[in-house]
Order: structure tokens, then C-alpha cells, then sequence
């Protein structure tokens, strides 16, 4: 498996690409990971849960990206005793990556996380343009590009280079009952986002949404990392955004094991993402896993969720992007809702464990490597 950043770093794509990684070690398969050493305290070569994980180091950075020399080096080392290798995208270097594992006679597949959103400007502009000409010979090699869904893979601007080989597998998505509820703030309504503060996940729009929420009961609990993100944080807009509200908490990192009590706290949870970075969402499902209605985007892939797991008013709620009104409303309504009753969070937690969970995501990857991996020498 290839990417950038791999554990202990926390996102949406490296928790997905560790879950697959440690669910098919749990299988009985043998799965290294080459990534980047982002972290300089980070060793070159571990066991992780039983993945050897090695870390190429890094000579410069670029945004969000890294630039790591021996990382196709070392992937094409590894994948020459590999049956199949798995690049998880955006990824700067996936056409050398891709190319180097075929090179070895081992097949690709992919997994897209997302079209690359970057702030504009010259650098920007040209950072995408070389990001996506990767990820399109990547695709060209690759015998299998997986997404999140076919509703985020059709509206990508890469989708006519994967549009032949696309497979939609949700992310995988955990368990997180069994927490208590310490940190709720009185009995009012309370609203949680959980996430890298950062510009795609929309928070300066949640905060002021929520603001304009006539309900001095009610509570907005803000947690993620601002500390260590790739690409630079946004948690000066969201204090300034926040202004003297004191309804508004922000908990900052929230450790894996207390995030059941996170999710124990509140009574709906909002995903108001703003651009094409964020494609999935596995917060706002392991909330619904829980029985929490869920409010999102109306992005591609994001939506989804919401949509296949929802009946009722009050199972959740799409809402127009950078629209802090829309925020609003879809807040009241699911507020509304809790306070009448008419949130079902048995049904709503058995609909979303249907649709998803790790072993599920894990079941559609074990198939797709399977299909994909050269037969053994004997």
C-alpha cells in the first residue's frame, strides 16, 4: 500500500488506508505500507497492529503534499514480492508509483479519496494541474480505481479516466458506542462537528449557522486537531467566527479513545463541508452508527449518507454549501425534531450498521485485491 501520510497522522484518507491495512492483517494477509516520513520523530521502519510500515523521508514540502525521492524506490522494491499494491490518491507522485509497481509485473488498484481543491492562485493552479495529470496515468494503469461512492466518482473531474474500472466501497467506519456523555452542557440541544480544522470541512459556516440558532440551551461542541495539519489550519477564523458565544466550545484534538463519549454527548452532528476535498464523510456515518442525525453538504459523496440512511425529517438533513442560513434551518429542523420525539435513533443506527461499517469495507477490498493480485510463483 502507498500514500503520503500514514499513521499516527489523522485524516480521513490515512484512517481508511490504516483500517483496510490492519483489517486484512486481522485476515491472515501480509500488508506493507510505504508512506512518507512526515514526522521526523517518526521511526523509518515499524510494525504497526501487525503492518510493516516503512517511511521514505522527506526532502521538501509543497501544500499539503511532500516530496520524498525514495518513495518509489521503495515501493517498487517492496512490490516486487507483493501480489498486488494499493495507492491511495490524492497522491503528487501516483503516475511514478503506479508505473514503478508495474514495471515489477505487480498489478494496481486505487483508491481515490478526492479531486485535489487547493486555494487559488499560480502555485495553486499549477499544484492541481500536475496532481491530477499523476492521478490520470495512475488510473491508466491501474486495473481497479475505488471511491467512496459512484455519486462522488461521476461528478469527479477525473471520472472519464476511471469511468471503465470505478468501484464504489464507503470507507470504513467504526463502532463508537459504549461512551459517556461527558461533554454535554446542560440539557439543551447539542450540535458536534469532529475533524481536522480545516477549509474543506466548512466550520467557519457551522459556527455562524449555528449562532443565528435562537435556542440559548443549546450547544455547539467543536473538536479536532488545528495543531499538526497538513496545509495549515483555519482555527483563527472559527475563534474569530465564534466570537464571545459562550454556547460555543472547542475541545481541539480528541484522542480515538474518547471519541464514543464525544459522540454520546451530542444530539446531532453536522459535516458542512465546501468543496470537492471532502468526498465521503466517515464522521457523520459512525455518528449515525450511533443513532445521531446527521447534517451534510449537498457535495457528491457527502450526501450520501444522509440520503440512503435517512427517512424521517429528523434522521438528518442535506443543506446547501457556504450557505450559513441553510445551517441554520437544517439545524432547526433537526432540533425540532429531537425535542417532538420523532427521531427513531434505534432505526436510525440499524439502517446505517446495515450500509456500513469496517468489516463491510474490508469485505469489498479483500474482494477487489483478490481479483486484482498475480497468482504466486511456485
Amino acid at each position: 500500500m502507498g500514500l503520503t501520510y500514514y499513521a499516527p497522522y489523522v485524516s480521513g484518507l490515512t484512517n481508511a488506508a490504516r483500517d483496510v491495512a490492519e483489517g486484512l492483517v486481522r485476515r491472515g494477509r501480509s500488508v506493507t505500507v510505504v508512506a512518507t516520513r512526515h514526522d521526523d520523530d517518526l521511526p523509518v521502519e515499524e510494525v504497526v497492529n501487525g503492518v510493516r510500515v516503512l517511511r521514505a523521508p522527506v526532502v521538501a514540502r509543497l501544500g499539503k503534499g511532500t516530496i520524498a525521492p525514495l518513495l518509489p524506490v521503495w515501493l517498487a522494491a517492496v512490490a516486487k514480492g507483493a501480489g498486488v499494491v494499493n495507492l491511495h490518491l490524492p497522491l503528487l507522485e501516483a503516475g511514478v508509483l503506479a508505473a514503478a509497481a508495474r514495471g515489477v509485473g505487480t498489478p494496481v488498484v486505487l483508491t481515490y479519496q478526492c479531486d485535489v481543491d487547493l486555494p487559488p492562485g499560480a502555485a495553486g493552479s499549477v499544484q492541481k494541474v500536475v496532481v491530477d495529470a499523476s492521478s490520470r496515468v495512475a488510473m491508466g494503469v491501474a486495473t481497479t480505481v475505488v471511491t467512496t461512492s459512484l455519486d462522488y466518482a461521476e461528478h469527479s473531474r477525473l471520472y472519464s479516466s476511471m469511468r471503465t474500472k470505478v468501484e464504489g466501497v464507503p470507507a470504513p467506519c467504526h463502532d463508537r458506542s459504549g461512551g459517556q456523555p461527558r461533554y454535554r452542557d446542560g440539557d439543551g440541544f447539542h450540535v458536534g462537528f469532529l475533524g481536522r480544522i480545516v477549509e474543506e470541512k466548512g466550520v467557519p459556516w457551522l459556527v455562524e449557522g449555528f449562532r443565528a440558532l435562537a435556542d440559548p440551551d443549546a450547544r455547539l461542541i467543536i473538536a479536532g486537531d488545528f495543531a499538526k495539519i497538513a496545509g495549515g489550519s483555519v482555527i483563527e477564523r472559527v475563534r474569530e467566527a465564534i466570537g464571545g458565544d459562550d454556547r460555543i466550545r472547542v475541545l481541539g484534538f480528541v484522542p480515538d479513545e474518547a471519541i464514543p463519549d464525544f459522540y454520546a454527548s451530542i444530539d446531532a452532528f453536522a459535516l458542512p463541508s465546501v468543496n470537492a476535498f471532502e468526498a465521503f464523510g466517515i464522521v457523520q456515518v459512525e455518528a449515525m452508527m450511533l443513532g445521531v442525525p446527521a447534517l451534510a453538504s449537498d457535495l457528491p459523496g457527502v450526501r450520501v449518507p444522509v440520503e440512503k440512511v435517512g427517512r424521517g425529517p429528523g434522521d438528518g438533513v442535506v443543506v446547501a454549501r457556504k450557505d450559513a442560513a441553510a445551517v441554520t434551518r437544517g439545524l432547526e429542523q433537526l432540533r425540532d425534531a429531537h425535542a417532538a420525539g420523532a427521531v427513531d435513533r434505534e432505526a436510525l443506527a440499524a439502517r446505517a450498521r446495515e450500509h456500513y461499517g469496517v468489516e463491510r469495507s474490508v469485505d469489498e477490498y479483500e474482494r477487489i485485491l483478490e481479483a486484482a493480485r498475480r497468482p504466486r510463483a511456485h
